[in-house]
């Protein structure tokens, strides 16, 4: 097979593209990727790093993250990524948030999950400022599923590794400009393969733009935070809290999370409308990742407002004992967003596939979509 001829041509070298590229190298597949910019920068690089099982959408979206959290686990060490820490804390902060939590524990997947109280939680936890300007916190939902690895490298020894022990090819640096499988033809070349998987994130008015049209996607932006806390300060996993609940859909859809919502939007109203709420991990350098909100827009500008990085610093120390801490870098992310769904997988033809993670969850559910993906190709 030439250079040019492949099995499969994955476009977009993100979280998406590389879970493909994965799946399909794992079934003997001769596989191209091909990748617009230099390296991957786009929101693969920008998020958390936050593997995250529990607390994700029932039905699909969960399930594809715990076949993911699988994927990882298996991946990681073969690709020389470092799990970081494991686990997961939410603190529940007031009464409507414990019963938010009470009616999760009831349901399938809280399956290894426990619910911990303060002293419990203190002891495992030390870290976790567990009184508030709402008194002591009622409990703290523990998580063994969740894995964090550092996605700014993460992703690029990801793409390291498949090149190098599964011989994917990878073009780099070069645009595609028309899918029409069995060719593809990029900025630089003319490209051959019997199936084409489209993952390119956020370019929605790029390739087959009329076939997302119809599903009402635009664009969310978060703001981002690396925060340096004094020497000796550890987390022993991520870190959530009352805001979550209402975000994660895991947790929103269930019937506490109404009056949760009614009591944050009387409360906290300015941080549910910038989208805020909390997450927290930590880096193998001992700085945190902290972070984020939402904002959404057909196109949104390059602009962070501190004020959004300041309301996220308030959340941050009402959960955690940081008396003292430095910010060291800010960015923003940006993923496309649907009103309807976790995930758009089209085909346009029998041989082409549209993959787009609408949610903010690639990390947490790539490598269980491609397995869906291909198990239905």
């Amino acid at each position: 097979m030439s250079n040019t001829h492949f099995d499969l041509i994955v476009v977009g070298a993100g979280i998406v593209g590389l879970a493909h590229a994965y799946t399909a190298a794992q079934r003997g597949l001769k596989v191209c990727v091909v990748e617009k910019d230099a390296a991957c920068i786009g929101a693969s690089i920008r998020n958390f790093g936050f593997l995250t099982v529990t607390g994700q959408g029932a039905g699909d979206t969960w399930r594809r993250a715990r076949r993911a959290r699988e994927v990882w686990g298996a991946v990681a060490p073969q690709a020389g990524i470092d799990i970081v820490h494991r686990g997961l804390y939410l603190t529940a902060f007031r009464d409507k948030a414990l019963a938010v939590l009470e009616q999760f524990m009831a349901t399938e997947m809280a399956a290894g999950c426990e619910l911990l109280d303060v002293a419990e939680a203190a002891r495992r936890a030390p870290a976790l400022r567990l009184d508030s300007h709402h008194g002591p916190a009622r409990a703290v939902l523990h998580s063994p599923h969740e894995a964090r690895v550092e996605s700014r490298t993460a992703i690029g020894l990801l793409a390291a590794w498949l090149a190098e022990a599964h011989g994917v090819v990878f073009r780099f640096g070069e645009q595609v400009m028309e899918v029409a499988t069995p060719r593809v033809r990029t900025s630089r070349a003319l490209l051959q393969a019997e199936r084409v998987a489209v993952c390119t994130n956020i370019e929605l008015n790029g390739l087959f733009a009329e076939r997302l049209a119809p599903h009402g996607l635009r664009l969310c932006q978060l703001h981002m935070l690396r925060v340096q806390p004094p020497a000796g300060f550890h987390l022993p996993g991520s870190v959530m809290a009352d805001l979550s609940l209402v975000r994660y859909h895991g947790y929103s859809q269930l019937p506490a999370a109404q009056a949760l919502r009614a009591q944050l939007e009387a409360e906290e109203g300015e941080s549910l409308a910038h989208g805020i709420h909390l997450i927290v991990v930590q880096s193998a350098d001992g700085s945190l990742v902290v972070g984020d909100s939402h904002h959404y827009g057909p196109v949104l500008e390059p602009f962070a407002d501190t004020h959004v990085d300041a309301l996220m610093l308030r959340h941050m120390q009402e959960a955690l004992k940081l008396p003292d801490y430095t910010v060291t870098q800010r960015w923003v992310g940006t993923y496309p967003s649907s009103p309807s769904t976790d995930c758009l997988i089209d085909a346009p033809d029998d041989a082409t596939r549209l993959v787009v993670v609408t949610s903010g969850t690639g990390a947490s559910t790539a490598f269980g979509i491609a397995e869906e993906v291909f198990a239905s190709w």
